[in-house]
């Protein structure tokens, strides 16, 4: 080759090299920039998604003036636009990869966003093609409704971009109970929530009380709070019953169809799921099965309600949906006048104390024990049908877990059920048929387990059976359940344990398998925080309230930090500093003090490994 040639050649080449590295950066740029446009609107669609829910929220609680619609028009008018050039955004300059992963009803959410555009652009025309769409489209309700689905699709995948951050799961969780306790308490507060004006510490107490999921309360529901106000208190129990992380984690993988490595860990560990194929179905069936138990209770209740409770068909319907879902959630709240001691309710056959106990029974028995059984129902069915699995099963086909559950709970239960029938025989029970006793002794040896429902008047009881209850409130329902208190998990295990040092067992065997190390020093310590937490409360209250008797106190200390809600009437005549000391023990309650501590202290280096072992004198 000559060198006219080579140096041709050679030139060529670098003008082709400066072209590729010219259109990499440019391609680099363009990335950057689209990227930083992505994140504009992200945080520009979330602040305008909790923007729209709040004004929505206002224009529901308040009396509005033309001036306030107007204001919140504008507002309403202004995130539409925001979400729809978000939409349009995503569309033009996202990656393919990015589009083909998102889900189904992400994209018909999108859809209906962009199609409320038309009636803010063009007047409804006089003659439409199709007048029942034109009339859908050109409605407020349909904007209001997209704008409010859109914005906690939104929140939702905001929240979980923040835990993809692997966000401590413990403290994530104390906040968003925080978050929404006070959120609610201000929705409270509302005008159109009460039918007159109450104190924001009262409003605070029934929120935490409510997002906690515990029961006690300084106002009477029914002639306090109005319909919408109820819907208010009945969202903060169904978000605080099943975990606001349950909630985020379902709409943002349901309709995202994003699926981070660390958001489904998170999501295995909470439902218990044994593997990630099989997580999404698991917390699709414990919705579904919270979902169809509530539906169903509630269609038991409104078939047991005597003749007298509601005043017509639209309000029998709201008690029975409300106390369904208190029941089941282990609230305790109920909107029937003087509660679930009504003289009507009383003097009916007590099948819907039977029912409530059923609830009840069935929100604490645990999301890892519904999965089980799940997974049994799953393992006989395909066994029956023809054809199927004929091999054979399983050899612990029940968890460890489930097992000790069960037979702790239905040992509870038992003998619960025979001290109240044999302490308060001649007591609270006096006067009543066999059945009506046998029905009494049932309901109160399972709603003190959490639920805190009261039939009879507690303050009435003997002081034996008043450390029964205690003594139930303090144990509670299973682990990873709607109930509160130690959990019988923790009862099993301590119990174990303690059986196995009088045996002198090198294990700690229970069904066939030894119970491991962890688990045992775990109870240990919720056991030992539960037992110094309630003293130091106790105390607290005997000097805040040093006029109020003293077992009416450690009752209420001992119903709040355990979440149980039953009283023996001096909650409302607490003062304000000792409301909030109770809002502090529902919330730690409900959150777990141990992994609240454990979630402030992180995960710091174990040196305790390198440390030589040695004994100290215990008898």
């Amino acid at each position: 080759m000559r060198p006219a040639e080579r140096t041709l050649k050679d030139l060529l080449n670098r003008r082709r090299w400066k072209l590729r590295l010219a259109f990499y950066s440019y391609s680099r740029q363009w990335d950057v920039a689209v990227e930083r446009i992505s994140r504009v609107f992200g945080v520009l669609v979330f602040v305008m998604s909790v923007a729209s829910l709040v004004a929505l929220a206002l224009s529901a609680g308040y009396e509005c003036t033309a001036d306030d619609w107007r204001f919140m028009g504008f507002l309403l008018r202004g995130a539409q636009l925001v979400f729809a050039g978000n939409i349009v955004f995503g569309l033009l300059f996202l990656t393919r990869s990015t589009l083909r992963s998102t889900g189904l009803l992400k994209w018909i959410t999108d859809g209906l966003v962009v199609l409320t555009l038309p009636a803010l652009f063009y007047p409804r025309p006089d003659n439409p093609w199709i007048p029942q769409l034109a009339a859908m489209l050109y409605s407020n309700y349909f904007l209001y409704s997209v704008l409010a689905f859109y914005s906690v699709m939104e929140i939702c995948f905001g929240v979980m971009r923040v835990v993809g951050r692997r966000t401590n799961p413990s403290l994530m969780m104390a906040g968003s109970f925080l978050f929404f306790i006070f959120a609610g308490s201000l929705a409270l507060m509302l005008p159109k929530c009460t039918y007159g004006p109450i104190d924001y510490v009262d409003s605070l107490f029934v929120s935490t009380s409510a997002v906690c999921i515990t029961g006690l309360t300084t106002l009477d529901l029914p002639t306090t709070f109005t319909p919408l106000g109820l819907l208010v208190i009945a969202l903060m129990v169904q978000i605080g019953g099943l975990g606001v992380l349950t909630f985020t984690s379902f709409f943002a993988i349901f309709f995202s169809g994003s699926r981070s490595i660390y958001n489904q860990l998170m999501l295995r560990d909470f439902i218990y799921s044994k593997s990630m194929n099989a997580l999404i179905p698991a917390l699709l069936y414990i919705l579904m099965f919270t979902l169809v138990v509530e539906g169903a209770g509630a269609a038991l209740v409104y078939l047991t309600l005597p003749e007298g409770i509601g005043t017509g068909t639209g309000e029998r319907l709201m008690i029975s949906a409300f106390h369904s879902l208190s029941s089941f959630c282990n609230a305790g709240f109920c909107y029937m006048p003087e509660g679930m001691s009504n003289p009507l309710l009383m003097g009916s056959n007590g099948n819907i104390y039977l029912v409530t106990s059923l609830l009840v029974f069935a929100g604490g028995i645990g999301f890892p024990n519904l999965v089980n059984f799940k997974e049994v129902g799953g393992h006989l069915l395909r066994r029956l049908r023809p054809g199927g699995d004929r091999g054979p099963l399983p050899v612990h086909i029940f968890d460890l877990n489930t097992k000790l559950v069960l037979a702790t709970t239905l040992s509870l239960f038992a003998a619960g059920a025979v001290a109240f029938f044999v302490l308060e025989y001649n007591n609270t029970l006096a006067g009543m048929s066999l059945y009506d006793k046998i029905v009494q002794s049932i309901f109160n040896s399972l709603t003190p387990r959490s639920a805190g429902f009261a039939s009879v008047n507690p303050a009435s009881f003997l002081n034996a059976t008043l450390v029964v209850v205690m003594l139930l409130m303090w144990i509670g329902g299973a682990s990873q359940s709607l109930a509160g208190g130690i959990k019988v998990n923790t009862l099993a295990a301590v119990l174990l344990n303690l059986r196995s040092i009088v045996s002198g067992y090198r294990g700690i065997p229970a069904f066939g398998r030894n119970l491991s190390t962890a688990s045992v020093r775990r109870a240990n310590a919720v056991v030992i925080l539960s037992i110094l937490s309630l003293g130091v409360y106790v105390f607290v209250l005997f000097i805040l309230e040093p006029a109020q008797d003293a077992r009416g106190l450690v009752f209420e200390c001992v119903s709040a930090l355990f979440t149980v809600g039953t009283s023996l009437g001096i909650t409302p005549a607490l003062s304000s500093a000792s409301k909030c000391v109770l809002c502090t023990a529902m919330f730690l309650g409900r959150v777990g003090i141990i992994s609240l501590l454990c979630g402030f202290m992180g995960n710091r280096r174990d040196r305790s490994v390198h440390f030589p072992t040695d004994s100290i004198i215990i008898n």
